[in-house]
């Protein structure tokens, strides 16, 4: 296919974009692996003729590894004599690759693989597919702009140059991943276009999974489970929609009934009952907090997210006095004075915009136009969570913003988890250099999944070797990750995204550093105790801790001490 022109980089990756913000996101995976925690129950025996090693998980299930598949911590309890490959750092039981979050190391495997075990797979290749949106889309070219100078290129020249490291330093079992570029040419909510590019991928490429697709519509993961390939790094609307697509749809951000646990009881625990403090007006700074929800109205299922994000803080005895929508998020310029103008009038202390993260600008100016300062909490809206973005909101308005996000705290973005690797692994900066870390997160978690799934490679077995496996560790440069049943005790259903833990976040307009990007500027935004991270049921009760510089961080520019890592002599230096 003909390589598209300059200018679109983001929206090529647009389901980790649009969806749920990840660029800041460091090192989205450690080791997903089958193997018991370090410091949790140990309890193995040795396989059988139906199963691998059977072990107690750190969750309290009994797992049964499949057959030929041997993490390194199994194999220390079990005294079993491996010789591991210099890939390995086996005072660590972990790859020998400069990251505190390095994957586990698998034993070696040379026997037979079984061949073509699913479609795109053979006896020493998978294929996967990296879905590239097209190169013109009015509504993801205004939220790359802002982002990232990336050509089309130089992503997937990124891509191809990332996929050696994990085919090297991961188990595979006798196969390496085999990338191939799809250049989509329908937009992120054209459900025809979106439907016909998952047969077309189907039909010609053949492969065992796709990374990847159309952001706001779910017609490209429905074509794909219909024909049984894998979709990871895709989003759905709530848990049942996963479970009907069982097991060819798997992501790793977190979902949006997840986000809004948190947000529901942080509001419950450090909000309800409590003056809006943070509040720019006097006025409404003095009253207890009354909420209002904006918006995108973009189909059903947002509809509904907003009934339950009324419905759960009316249950934990808040208020929310306005709920309003818009359609456009490149132009709301009509739609805002209305909006903001409700707001006042309602009293509303405290405002939520979910939805998009360029439409704040405009609420965010109209609202200083008609002298009406509330505290703005942030609440789920894509990448409003990110500096790049929030330094183009009001100023007046945003230096009164606080809330969760599912990003962790930000280190130098020359420190960052993908640019290192790559740096270490090529003796060069990635091509594309403003993404690395929207690109690292699928293959990661992707590579990292294949290790626990053995030989034997099905998406029913893909699926299983993640809901089998323990939690990722937790810590502040990192989500903590798992998928599975509530037995895990994250979640009260079944889990078939990543992340599960958030932090709490200030905006700080006098702070001055680097964007995401790298750009220096004015605001930045802190993180609470250092970019604490909790779990659903995790949030303590009493006032938020919003402005308080006590522990807040807005950059670390080496590694918290908790996640310091050995240095290893660069990969292509040997």
């Amino acid at each position: 296919m003909q390589q598209p022109t300059k200018g679109a980089a983001l929206r090529r990756y647009v389901p980790l974009l649009a969806v749920v913000a990840v660029v800041a996101v460091v090192a989205v995976v450690a080791a997903v692996t089958s193997g018991p925690a370090a410091d949790g129950p140990g309890d193995t025996a040795g396989g059988s003729a139906e199963g691998g090693y059977t072990f107690q998980t750190e969750w309290g299930g009994q797992v049964t590894l499949p057959v030929g598949v041997l993490p390194f911590r199994v194999a220390e309890q079990l005294g079993i004599e491996v010789d591991w490959p210099e890939t390995c750092d086996t005072g660590r039981g972990a790859a020998a690759v400069p990251t505190y979050f390095a994957p586990e190391c698998y034993a070696p495997f040379n026997g037979d693989n079984g061949g073509s075990t699913w479609q795109g797979v053979t006896g020493d290749s998978i294929k996967v597919v990296l879905y590239q949106a097209p190169d013109e889309d009015a509504i993801l070219d205004a939220i790359s702009g802002a982002v990232t100078d990336d050509t089309p290129d130089e992503v997937s020249a990124t891509y191809q140059q990332l996929v050696p490291f994990f085919n090297e330093y991961y188990e595979t079992y006798g196969r390496t991943v085999e990338l191939v570029i799809y250049e989509a040419s329908g937009t992120a909510i054209d459900e025809v276009a979106a439907r016909a590019a998952a047969a077309e991928i189907a039909e010609d490429i053949k492969p065992f999974a796709v990374w990847g697709g159309p952001a706001i519509t779910t017609a490209f993961n429905d074509e794909l489970a219909a024909r049984g390939i894998l979709s990871f790094g895709g989003g759905g609307s709530g848990p049942e929609y996963f479970e009907d697509r069982d097991p060819y749809l798997l992501g790793i951000t977190m979902s949006s009934w997840q986000f809004r646990s948190h947000l529901v009881e942080f509001i419950d625990k450090q909000l309800v009952g409590r003056p809006a403090r943070h509040a720019g007006d006097p006025a409404l700074a003095s009253e207890d907090r009354t909420f209002g929800l904006v918006y995108l109205d973009n189909g059903p299922s947002a509809a509904a997210s907003a009934e339950q994000l009324k419905t759960g803080i009316e249950e934990a005895g808040g208020t929310l006095a306005v709920t309003a929508t818009y359609r456009n998020p490149l132009d709301v310029s009509a739609e805002a004075p209305g909006v903001i103008a409700r707001l006042k009038d309602a009293g509303v202390t405290t405002v939520m915009l979910v939805g998009d993260p360029l439409s704040p600008a405009t609420f965010t100016r109209v609202a200083t136009d008609q002298g009406y300062f509330p505290e703005w909490l942030v609440a789920g809206s894509p990448l409003a969570d990110t500096t790049v973005f929030a330094r183009t909101y009001d100023q007046q308005q945003w230096r009164h913003a606080f809330g969760l996000s599912t990003l962790v705290a930000r280190s130098d973005p020359q420190m960052s988890n993908g640019r290192r690797l790559f740096r270490w692994y090529n003796c060069e900066n990635p091509p594309a250099s403003d993404t690395i870390e929207l690109i690292y997160p699928n293959p990661a978690v992707f590579f990292s999944a294949l290790q626990g799934v053995g030989p034997n490679l099905t998406p029913e077995n893909f699926r299983q070797a993640l809901f089998n496996a323990n939690p990722t560790p937790r810590g502040i440069t990192n989500p903590s990750l798992s998928w599975g049943t509530p037995a895990k005790g994250r979640w009260p259903q079944a889990d078939y995204q990543g992340i599960d833990d958030v932090t709490m976040v200030f905006w700080d307009a006098e702070a001055t550093g680097p964007d995401e990007n790298g750009r220096v500027g004015s605001g930045m935004y802190a993180y609470v105790d250092g970019g604490k991270r909790y779990l659903s049921g995790e949030w303590p009760e009493g006032a938020e801790r919003a402005f308080e510089p006590d522990g807040a961080v807005t950059l670390y520019e080496e590694p918290p001490a908790s996640e310091r890592y050995p240095e290893y002599p660069a990969r292509c230096g040997s």
